[in-house]
């Protein structure tokens, strides 16, 4: 057993249980050992939680901002960003359910280390959403209440999105960018 079988096991409990629900018990018995077991690994159910949340983020910042970087019109960038997020949530449902529904449960110390890493992920949007606008492709008022209009949009996605649904991830990541795009007036 591994840190990484650990932190595995531990996202897919605090998905299935949610991280207050969770005991380290729970995680122990998902990777098959004594709880005692755990310690060699972790000092704490706060210290997996944390590390969970920079696993999700350095892993989706990595992705979108090979994307964001790229030499593309700012709408194709944004495309592109939408479907790779919602790629990346689908994919690793467990690590980014954490992220997504666990984070408030940081003790202010972890809060306070990992919000700079999530700023930094917010910041890739907005960046291209910036561009757009600087570029006259986008008329927005306010960039950073359209990237948290976006990022709820996509996020609540995990919620219900199934992977054997009616409709695959990328499918509803074109919808999602046609709705932002052009909105909803004929």
């Amino acid at each position: 057993m591994t840190r990484d079988d650990v932190l595995d096991a531990a996202a897919q409990v605090f998905r299935q249980k949610g991280f207050h629900g969770a005991s380290m018990s729970d995680i122990a018995a998902a990777v098959n050992v004594q709880k005692a077991s755990l310690y060699h690994h972790v000092s704490s159910k706060q210290e997996i939680l944390l590390a969970l949340l920079d696993r999700a983020l350095v892993m989706l910042t990595e992705h979108i901002s090979a994307i964001s970087t790229q030499n593309l019109p700012p709408d194709q960038k944004l495309r592109l960003m939408i479907r790779g997020y919602l790629t990346g949530l689908a994919d690793n449902a467990d690590l980014t359910s954490v992220l997504l529904f666990e984070h408030r449960s940081l003790d202010k110390k972890s809060h306070a280390r990992h919000v700079p890493h999530r700023d930094k992920f917010e910041g890739l949007w907005r960046d291209v959403l910036n561009e757009g606008v600087q570029k006259k492709i986008f008329d927005l008022k306010d960039t950073g209440l359209a990237v948290r209009a976006l990022m709820g949009l996509l996020n609540w996605t995990l919620t219900w999105y199934h992977p054997d649904g009616q409709k695959s991830i990328e499918q509803i990541a074109d919808e999602y960018s046609d709705f932002v795009l052009r909105g909803m007036l004929k």
